[in-house]
């Protein structure tokens, strides 16, 4: 059987959307979640058919290990899929919260995120209320907030389907994908008073042209040492920048796909105990984790499935 990935390996676009959706409603949220299923389906079908390829818009749905087993999902379930459990350094932590479904809404409009994020609202707000509503947009040339480009060792091509889709290694959830989630607010005064050099230390790269430092000159603590585990343990990145101006709040929505999440797991226990442990990434210090949820994104096939 041929298996139909959800949205998965899109390129990020210039508006996102993110939205984290708890139930609270058990009595009918299993009749809306299968209306959610179609509603997504249909979403993406005709925002491929209104829009121009420059213009795709696409919306992604993930399914927490709680809400699975909530809605009575088959069994068993993905392999990976648990309740993610916080992983704590000596100084950071990457904490765990909770959450049932995670929509991931993309388009070069944001006319376009905004509508379908107002059909997924008026939906599921009958059932669940949402915890965590993200507006990232692009920003310059796919900087982050702090000013360098995110996303320069992504995978691109047919590697973005190796490195984030399911394959036979789990049968029953073939064309699925592990998504992983935290948003990050930034400590931007305490950033911005870093000579651009210190800064480029922090990163491991150049801030104006994006080169990668030798291996020489780069610090071990540098968030391009510990966050890259290697050329064949590598995930499809979709981060995106936000910002508050009124509030202050500036940061980036750190959102990973990965055809396994042992590969998340252990970048992220890289970055918060160190490698050796106590040698975390020094992004840490500027940069702190708010949020951190594990969501599985079932094929489309499985998608019609659930709402059939």
């Amino acid at each position: 059987m041929k298996y139909t990935s959800q949205n998965i390996i899109d390129s990020p676009n210039h508006n996102t959307i993110f939205m984290t959706w708890n139930f609270t409603n058990n009595e009918q949220m299993v009749s809306v979640f299968k209306r959610l299923c179609a509603l997504v389906k249909n979403l993406n079908n005709s925002a491929q058919a209104r829009s121009l390829d420059e213009n795709k818009a696409s919306v992604v749905l993930g399914i927490s290990h709680n809400a699975w087993l909530k809605l009575q999902l088959p069994q068993p379930l993905p392999k990976e899929l648990t309740v993610f459990n916080p992983i704590k350094g000596a100084k950071h932590t990457a904490v765990s919260t909770p959450a049932d479904l995670h929509l991931h809404i993309r388009a070069a409009n944001h006319s376009n995120c905004f509508d379908m994020a107002t059909s997924i609202t008026q939906l599921l707000s009958t059932v669940a209320v949402c915890t965590n509503e993200i507006h990232g947009f692009r920003y310059w040339d796919g900087r982050s907030i702090l000013g360098f480009v995110d996303g320069t060792e992504n995978p691109i091509g047919a590697d973005r389907v190796k490195f984030g889709i399911v394959d036979s290694e789990d049968k029953e959830y073939k064309g699925g994908s592990y998504l992983f989630v935290q948003k990050y607010v930034h400590d931007l005064k305490a950033w911005n008073d870093l000579p651009v050099s210190e800064q480029e230390k922090v990163i491991g790269r150049s801030k104006a042209h994006d080169i990668e430092m030798s291996d020489e000159e780069k610090p071990d603590n540098s968030h391009s040492a510990l966050s890259n585990v290697g050329d064949d343990k590598k995930i499809v990145r979709d981060n995106m920048p936000f910002g508050n101006i009124s509030t202050n709040e500036m940061g980036t929505y750190f959102i990973a796909y990965a055809r396994t999440f042992e590969t998340v797991n252990l970048m992220l226990t890289r970055m918060f105990i160190g490698e050796p442990e106590g040698n975390y990434d020094r992004i840490l210090d500027f940069s702190i984790a708010k949020t951190g949820t594990l969501f599985f994104c079932p094929s489309l096939n499985q998608l019609d499935d659930f709402f059939s």
